[in-house]
């Protein structure tokens, strides 16, 4: 597969036309893929919860747009830390790591990442979930 701006503009037009504001493109070779390895284009406005990743850490990198990518204190309920994500800036790509509660947020239309985690997807359960 190749990965090129008409791909990118395609995706984000599903994530426009999309209630959650956001698609992703699996990228895995087969389902017997053990890695999970996609695109995820994300509008301004998308809803997504302060969430974690207890068996994986997750790699991501901005691909096109302007993200923001915040960690939160689980005891405090808080946000620790928020990093800005663009292709031009000086944040390009971040590694978080299995545990680490955290959101995104894409502050312009057209965002679109490159996101990796280890072993076969999970759906997150409720003890996953930040509820703030």
């Amino acid at each position: 597969m190749i990965i090129n701006q008409a791909l990118l503009d395609k995706l984000t037009e599903e994530a426009k036309a999309s209630p959650r504001l956001r698609m992703n493109l699996d990228l895995r070779n087969s389902d017997q893929d053990g890695s999970q390895r996609m695109l995820n284009a994300i509008e301004p406005g998308s809803p997504m919860p302060i969430h974690r990743h207890q068996k994986t850490s997750e790699t991501v990198v901005c691909l096109r747009g302007r993200l923001v990518w915040e960690f939160y204190d689980e005891l405090e309920r808080r946000c620790t830390e928020a990093i800005e994500l663009s292709p031009g800036g000086q944040v390009v790509a971040l590694n978080v790591p299995a545990g680490q509660w955290h959101t995104v947020k894409a502050l312009e239309s057209g965002s679109v990442i490159l996101e990796m985690k280890n072993g076969p997807y999970e759906p997150m359960g409720p003890e996953d979930i930040l509820e703030m």
